[in-house]
């Protein structure tokens, strides 16, 4: 399962966002504002695999250094083949 997460670190959407995703034992794809989950130290214990938008990190000032090591960096392109790939996707939180 994929989950996209648009909403900020700091809400309680984005929170949730991750919990489902942590819960079910999925994937994340951090889009638009939740990109900045993808800061290092933001999502500690998290299991699944991370994915984030380059492009919407980039737009956010987000450099590729200050991305977690375990969080991969997909373009729009890379997101619709995740989607492609995952039986069940659920967004937006």
């Amino acid at each position: 399962m994929l989950v996209i997460i648009k909403s900020s670190p700091d809400t309680a959407e984005g929170k949730r966002g991750v919990k489902l995703a942590r819960d079910m034992a999925g994937d994340i794809c951090l889009i638009q504002n939740a990109v900045y989950f993808a800061q290092k130290g933001r999502i500690e214990d998290f299991c699944g695999t991370a994915y984030v938008l380059d492009e919407d990190a980039r737009l956010r000032g987000l450099k590729s250094e200050d991305i977690d090591k375990g969080i991969k960096e997909i373009s729009y392109n890379g997101l619709v083949d995740l989607m492609v790939k995952e039986d069940k996707v659920v967004g937006m939180f």
